[in-house]
């Protein structure tokens, strides 16, 4: 038994390296609005972490470019084939969404000017980044321990050395912060149960629950859904993804409920209760999915407007996808098969926020 832990615990040390070694090769033009000299500048040439961010970019694509760029405050954004990329996003799940066929390297066109403020929400550099950042991580904690205090009550320089380690892809710096927050690993017989000396113990002081006693555990998770031709034979022909309306953004908590002769839980079982519309189109699923979306969709309220999508917003792209049929699913550039276990996708292969960013092709049905 000693042994298959070793095992295990090895498995998913290699696994969180390569997800942080991860990284998506770019190629990022200049937009030819903003070129001031000729001949134009080549194009910039580098690699984007998975798990990182574009604004983090922009210095060393700045400093490629700075001989052509026109006098005048710096608005920096990104595209690809006319779509303004969401600044919040990390960079593999962009490339995973976006990318049916997978396109190496990924050709990027960056602007200077113009900043499509109507789409994207205002970015001030790495600052922002940082804050979208930290806000995600304490509403991963707050989902799976039902508070956010571990996050909170972290010292700044705990929170500039975690932030610092994410930026550099120091998974070793890491792990010395982040394990300091409790937050895993998901477990399936995480239910853990007060003793009754423990409960009475608990009553007769004004110490509060310790998080997790009595409750199932839950894995924070992003869904990112975008529809594809019903009669599409082979995804890479995919139509590309012109605007941010027809992908649906989705914050849904998965609660691990461990169940008698079961061995484990599947990815397609988690992504039947997580996207029941796109698996029956029965009553009966409809009315748990609007259960379900008010329960999960309700998280820390103070998340970040950029970060969330409204309950509401969510199932009106489902109603608009009726009777969908999932095409494939992608996590950290990896199309999984259904039936591997959920758990140890959710353990091995979240982001350093804590969530699991699951990219979904559904194909769907004119209506």
């Amino acid at each position: 038994m000693a042994a298959a832990h070793e095992e295990a615990a090895a498995w998913s040390e290699e696994a969180a390296r390569r997800v942080w070694g991860g990284a998506v090769p770019l190629q990022v033009h200049l937009h030819d609005a903003d070129v001031t000299a000729l001949p134009p500048p080549p194009p910039f040439l580098t690699l984007g972490p998975r798990i990182g961010y574009l604004p983090l970019l922009i210095p060393v694509i700045k400093a490629h470019f700075s001989n052509a760029l026109p006098p005048g405050v710096d608005t920096v954004w990104f595209e690809y084939k006319g779509l303004p990329l969401k600044w919040y996003v990390p960079i593999g799940v962009l490339f995973d969404l976006l990318c049916a066929d997978p396109e190496r390297p990924w050709n990027l066109i960056v602007h200077f000017r113009g900043y499509p403020s109507e789409i994207l929400s205002p970015c001030e550099g790495e600052d922002s980044v940082k804050w979208s950042y930290m806000n995600a991580l304490k509403e991963a904690t707050f989902i799976i321990t039902g508070n956010s205090k571990s996050v909170m009550n972290m010292s700044q320089a705990d929170q500039v050395a975690l932030w610092e380690s994410v930026m550099k892809g120091n998974l070793d710096g890491y792990k010395n912060i982040s394990t300091r927050l409790k937050l895993g690993p998901f477990e399936e017989d995480s239910l853990v149960r007060t003793t009754s000396t423990e409960r009475q113990r608990q009553q007769s002081s004004d110490e509060p629950e310790s998080p997790g006693f009595g409750k199932p555990c839950r894995v924070p998770v992003r869904l990112y859904v975008r529809g594809v031709q019903e009669d599409l034979e082979d995804i890479e022909d995919a139509m590309p993804v012109r605007d941010w309306e027809s992908v649906s953004y989705i914050n849904r908590p998965f609660e691990i409920r461990k169940v008698e002769g079961r061995s484990y839980i599947t990815l397609e079982h988690a992504l039947q209760t997580l996207l029941p519309e796109f698996f029956s189109s029965d009553t009966q699923n409809s009315e748990e999915l609007d259960s379900a979306a008010a329960d999960s969709d309700a998280t820390d309220p103070s998340r970040s407007s950029q970060e969330a999508e409204p309950a509401s917003a969510s199932l009106r792209a489902a109603d608009i996808m009726k009777k969908a049929k999932v095409k494939l699913v992608r996590v950290q550039g990896i199309e999984l098969d259904m039936d591997i276990p959920f758990l140890w996708v959710a353990n091995n292969l979240k982001n350093p926020e804590y969530y699991l960013h699951i990219c979904v092709y559904v194909s769907t049905r004119k209506q």
